[in-house]
């Protein structure tokens, strides 16, 4: 069985008809998009989307600290820059 990562679902093709009120229907929740009953896709509004995004590029971002702190350092002073 496959896991649903949204309490809403609607169909791919009631989709295709209105997606305006399916937007508007799930009232910033995400909706999965079902084909043939199965999750496809999902439809999450733009600033949870860009939350999801901001967080990634923060997870990548502490990884990179966290590799480059592993870099021998080598010391230069003002006057040979």
């Amino acid at each position: 069985m496959q896991t649903m990562l949204a309490t809403a679902t609607v169909s791919i093709s009631d989709l295709k008809k209105n997606p305006s009120d399916i937007i508007k229907r799930s009232h910033g929740a995400p909706v999965a998009i079902l084909n043939h009953n199965r999750p496809t896709a999902y439809l999450v509004p733009a600033a949870a989307f860009e939350a999801i995004m901001e967080q990634l590029d923060d997870q990548y971002l502490i990884q990179l600290v966290k590799d480059r702190q592993q870099e021998r350092s080598v010391k230069v002073s003002l006057e040979e820059l």
